[in-house]
């Protein structure tokens, strides 16, 4: 039996007796799918925009045709892709144990939820939502705020009324997180008894803090990464493999 084999035994005791599971999913699960990291997809003609153009408020102001056909094409390239293994085997264990999971994800594509898990906490927020740059001016007037579905179609499409543009529901670089949902993910570090930490780097904050709550909580913390991250020093085990490898041996 390998060290890799004793390792993976004992986080499937932990998860065994456990009566809450957090999972906690990055770059990496999604990567496993063909969905390239951000960074990742700056390639071809898209090389040689800076991030801050294409992911901060300030580049969709000035440029909002650039940015909005930048993630016209990644949500194409998301809507291609199909949940790996490792969606899978977490949406199995989900649907096997009502009540004993919270999935937190870093990654704003649909494919937890196209693989069956029902209660997602998007940090991050969604791709294929959207939501108005600016605050709706009904909503200042006290009525109830335009619908983005009724924006006139374009690059971006604009409201009809005011020209309000519509942005894509992400968190772009120097952005707050929804406060419900980091909440919500904070409040399940802190009450789990195991937490899985999946394809992540640990390098984007407030995310990277969720397995130091839940070790400091009393947790015990397993990596899922193929290479070292940057809160590897949070982990009671790590398991060098990918989500759609290791995954299903250990919820399996």
């Amino acid at each position: 039996m390998t060290t890799v084999d004793v390792l993976l035994g004992t986080v499937r005791e932990w998860i065994a007796g456990a009566g809450r599971l957090c999972v906690l999913t990055g770059a990496g699960m999604s990567a496993e799918s063909g969905v390239p990291t951000f960074r990742d997809a700056l390639t071809g003609l898209w090389a040689r925009y800076d991030p801050q153009q294409l992911a901060t408020e300030e580049g969709f102001r000035a440029n909002p045709q650039l940015v909005w056909d930048w993630y016209a094409l990644r949500r194409t390239g998301v809507s291609r892709a199909q949940p790996n293994l490792g969606h899978v085997a977490i949406a199995q264990w989900e649907a096997a144990h009502p009540g004993g999971l919270t999935l937190v994800t870093q990654n704003v594509d649909d494919l937890h939820q196209r693989a069956g898990s029902c209660e997602v906490i998007c940090l991050h927020g969604a791709i294929f939502e959207d939501r108005w740059l600016d605050d709706c001016r009904r909503r200042a007037r006290g009525e109830p705020s335009c619908d983005t579905q009724w924006a006139r179609p374009g690059s971006p499409p604009r409201c009809g009324e005011c020209g309000n543009p519509v942005r894509p529901g992400v968190v772009w670089f120097g952005e707050a997180l929804p406060q419900h949902a980091l909440a919500a993910a904070q409040r399940a570090a802190a009450e789990c008894d195991v937490m899985l930490v999946v394809g992540t780097s640990g390098a984007v904050h407030p995310a990277a803090g969720l397995p130091v709550l839940a070790r400091r909580a009393g947790a015990r913390v397993a990596i899922v990464n193929p290479g070292p991250s940057e809160i590897d020093d949070a982990a009671d085990v790590l398991l060098r493999g990918t989500a759609a490898e290791l995954l299903p041996k250990l919820l399996g």
